[in-house]
């Protein structure tokens, strides 16, 4: 890739008219990394970056003529297209407006936006404009005191799940983790869609859709369907349960199995199924990737423009397998509320907290219905680093700033409300992203891209008033190469960070000590490790070490890499040492450990509590490990019979019992 404007960049020299255009766009010329060195970015990198807001910046004339329009809107007495006021704060408009009320009522505001607007979404109207306002809350309510589970869903099993971890069974741990164990949270990995077309995309972390759920999780069983379903059905229904035990989980079995088995019940539903917009799409292109596959980008041409006669004609001809979809989504809304229900009776503070992954696959639902707010040729990722030298590329294609302002921030609105609505809290994965994400031109490795910055006093503003709005707490995932801004602002808006013990260190002093947990923030959800890391029991015996060097993803020699784990490991018991904690059962006094944090959430999963040694995932392989396939070592009813589970919990319910 190369451009003239890239000519006039000397080594560190950028051209000063492509800077002026870039920053009017939020693209990065430079950028601070890990090690706190300012990189700069190559020109032509933002020539490329720019090209995905369709401003051409590939020659001096080019940039000019961008520029004069940039500048043009700079002297523009326009209001922007969305308002995002924290309530009680005044705003000035420059002109008289009439805001019009969510409630439909409307009020003369003169000139300035008045501090007591209600929290809610309006309209602000001139003579010339109508622009979406959002009123948001300054500062959510604190979060109770609780500790919690962080759980896999899909590597949960009982004798009542078809293959994998199932919505039967996240109600079931959510009841007896509060009625036995004293839990008052649970955080779930993200259960929003997939494809419903084979291979069936196992990372939970690229969702076709992340405004609807995943019917991979439906038990099957506890339908309506099922319960009125005369005997027969009945009895072919339960034969299509695949086979228990298997070493890995099979997602390609267990959906086909209960495809098929929804299928057979389908006509023994009583009930009608509302489609509005949005699910008629969305079940539209189900009813799609079912004949033409997963990815909507190798679909005929005519069939890639939902808006299409060639759609509608489509829709028509497939109008079963549409409603079907959509019935779906319908059974999976039920048992999602069945479980938050669960969660509330048993008495837990805080309750289910669902994931929000960063983004969606990049031939899914989302971006075939709305593609117009994707940067649809970019791949998001993260730039070098100490632990990934090349970079990161999540192959996930970001929003674009601009057209979310355009669309008054109603595809994250509608996002947020579609995990909100079967949960009491939301999880924000990269919450950074709110802020900035670093953008990977098209044909481009990882780490030759740049950050495109994001209205973040917005998005912030809109996650809080959804939030609000549900009654639901808020988590941001917050680690890594994070600007402290990030973090400074959640905790000031009530929202919690994340506290993970192995980054918990004194990165200054010699030896890099790890911090004792009372100095941990508060306003944080805390836990020994994640998904992404090695378990406890893999920690403690260098089985992160073993596995990558089996696959040959160290970039040193095996011997260093096993000797600072080791060092690690005995910086660890240095830290139990100086808190007093026996360090007999390490599991158990790590989670002792974990349970002085400071922060008010304190978190562990059942892969730690009963000693698994493989982690859910290993970042940088895709089929070289088995990510997100592990299935736990005890079934749901053995979690709760293990003297392993209550040793390891016992501190965590004394120091948190439920109120």
């Amino acid at each position: 890739m190369h451009s003239p404007a890239a000519d006039e960049a000397s080594e560190n020299v950028f051209p000063p008219e492509l800077a002026e255009l870039a920053a009017a766009y939020g693209v990065a010329t430079h950028y601070e990394n890990s090690e706190q060195v300012e990189v700069q970015v190559e020109a032509e990198v933002v020539v490329a970056v720019l090209a995905q807001f369709d401003v051409d910046a590939a020659t001096p004339e080019a940039i000019a003529a961008a520029l004069a329009v940039v500048r043009g809107n700079r002297r523009s007495t326009a209001l922007p297209p969305t308002l995002v006021v924290p309530q009680g704060q005044e705003r000035a408009l420059g002109r008289g407006a009439t805001v019009e009320l969510e409630d439909g009522t409307t009020r003369e505001v003169g000139a300035t936006l008045p501090a007591d607007l209600p929290l809610g979404w309006h309209h602000v109207v001139t003579a010339e404009q109508r622009v979406t306002l959002a009123v948001v809350p300054a500062r959510l309510p604190d979060v109770p005191p609780a500790w919690g589970w962080m759980l896999q869903l899909y590597a949960l099993h009982s004798d009542d799940s078809w293959g994998m971890g199932d919505f039967g069974d996240l109600r079931t741990v959510a009841a007896r983790s509060a009625a036995e164990l004293d839990a008052g949270v649970l955080l779930v990995n993200p259960v929003q869609a997939f494809s419903p077309a084979h291979p069936v995309e196992r990372s939970p972390y690229s969702p076709s859709s992340r405004r609807f759920a995943n019917p991979i999780y439906l038990r099957v069983t506890d339908t309506e369907a099922f319960a009125r379903a005369d005997e027969d059905t009945r009895a072919r229904v339960l034969a299509l349960a695949p086979a228990e035990g298997g070493e890995l989980i099979d997602y390609d079995a267990v959906w086909t199995a209960k495809r098929d088995a929804l299928e057979l019940l389908r006509p023994h539903h009583p009930h009608p199924v509302e489609l509005d917009d949005d699910l008629r799409d969305f079940a539209t292109f189900g009813a799609l990737a079912e004949v033409h596959g997963a990815d909507w980008r190798g679909w005929p041409e005519a069939l890639r423009d939902p808006s299409s006669s060639e759609v509608a004609r489509a829709r028509e001809e497939l109008a079963a397998r549409v409603e079907f979809h959509g019935w779906l989504q319908q059974l999976c809304h039920e048992q999602l509320g069945d479980v938050r229900r669960a969660a509330r009776e048993a008495g837990m503070p805080v309750g289910v907290v669902h994931d929000l992954p960063v983004g969606v696959h990049p031939g899914g639902a989302d971006t075939w219905a709305r593609r117009d707010v994707f940067a649809a040729n970019v791949r998001v990722g993260a730039p070098p680093d100490t632990f990934n030298q090349l970079g990161q590329d999540w192959n996930l294609p970001p929003w674009r700033p601009d057209r979310l302002a355009e669309a008054g921030y109603a595809p994250f609105r509608d996002v947020v409300r579609g995990v909100l609505q079967y949960a009491d809290g939301i999880r924000v994965d990269h919450i950074a992203g709110l802020w900035r994400l670093w953008w990977i031109p098209p044909g481009e490795p990882a780490g030759r891209g740049t950050y495109v910055h994001y209205d973040a006093e917005a998005m912030v503003g809109v996650l809080a008033l959804e939030a609000h709005r549900a009654g639901a707490v808020v988590v941001g995932e917050d680690l890594g190469t994070v600007e402290d801004t990030v973090t400074e602002t959640m905790q000031a808006r009530g929202m919690l960070s994340s506290a993970v013990l192995w980054f918990q260190r004194d990165w200054d002093a010699p030896g890099q000590p790890f911090v004792r947990p009372a100095r941990w923030a508060p306003e944080a959800m805390a836990s020994i490790s994640t998904h992404d890391l090695p378990t406890v029991s893999g920690w403690l015996e260098a089985e992160h070490v073993r596995v990558r060097a089996g696959l040959g993803l160290l970039d040193r020699p095996a011997a260093e890499e096993y000797a600072d784990a080791a060092a690690e490991r005995a910086a660890l018991l240095d830290l139990l040492e100086r808190e007093g904690i026996p360090g007999g059962d390490l599991v158990v006094a790590l989670h002792t450990l974990l349970a002085s944090a400071a922060s008010r959430l304190v978190l562990t999963s059942p892969a730690d509590v009963t000693g698994q040694r493989r982690q859910p995932n290993l970042p940088g392989t895709t089929d070289q490990y088995p990510n997100w396939r592990i299935p736990l070592p005890v079934t749901v009813d053995g979690l709760f019979a293990d003297p392993r589970v209550h040793a390891a919990v016992a501190p965590l319910k004394a120091a948190r019992p439920l109120p």
